[in-house]
């Protein structure tokens, strides 16, 4: 059953708001990849909308199918024809299009070429024993924190910064990143976000190519 609602709050940056049914109802979650194609009107803060909500676990609503209120199908479809596409319908049509895994095969081959170097320095005992756990621990966490941003943008709460996320790549945990990336969906369109995660994954195992290379020559 479709309902009505105004947007009473919408993040054009971020691509997600909140729509406001009536008084003391819950307001419901919306995502501009929600927005049908060819709605004519881009999601904005009072535009008057229909939808459809669904519940998913204990997030609360999130509406789906969202479409301007009363606009016929063909008065939708001309304005559509008639008008480009506004920066928030290309982030949806970008959201929409399946995309590709961020380095595919070749980051699963670099972290196995990593986790191997790792093991190799332990067992040379170039490294301490605990570099192993404490590598896999922070990759969890990372995984976690990618987990904790997500959740975050969905309910509209203080988000983590982008520059921490990537410090925590940085610092070693740059495969729990990508892992979040592909399984969440999270970060994983923005160009400069990925670029500078793999300016930091290049920079991390730069730094653990130094620490071998000194420590043969010790």
């Amino acid at each position: 059953m479709r309902k009505e609602g105004t947007i009473v709050r919408w993040d054009d940056a971020k691509g997600f708001g909140f729509i406001r049914t009536g008084a003391g109802a819950q307001d419901v979650f919306v995502h501009v990849r929600d927005f049908r194609a060819g709605g004519g009107e881009a999601p904005r803060q009072g535009l008057r909308v229909s939808f459809e909500d669904i519940h998913v676990g204990g997030k609360g609503p999130r509406a789906m199918a969202v479409q301007p209120a009363g606009a016929p199908a063909a008065s939708r479809a001309r304005s559509s024809e008639a008008r480009p596409p506004s920066p928030a319908r290309k982030r949806a049509s970008a959201l929409a299009a399946p995309t590709s895994p961020s380095g595919g095969w070749w980051a699963l081959l670099l972290m196995i070429a990593y986790g191997s170097g790792l093991a190799w320095l332990v067992w040379q005992k170039l490294a301490p024993w605990w570099v192993l756990p404490a590598s896999i621990a922070l990759n969890f966490a990372t995984f976690f924190a990618y987990w904790q941003d997500k959740y975050a943008a969905q309910k509209g709460r203080w988000r983590i910064k982008e520059d921490t996320l990537h410090l925590w790549s940085l610092a070693g945990g740059w495969g729990g990143a990508w892992f979040a990336q592909q399984v969440l969906r999270h970060k994983s369109v923005k160009s400069s976000f990925r670029a500078a995660y793999w300016a930091t994954v290049l920079m991390h195992c730069a730094a653990v190519l130094a620490f071998w290379w000194f420590s043969r020559s010790a």
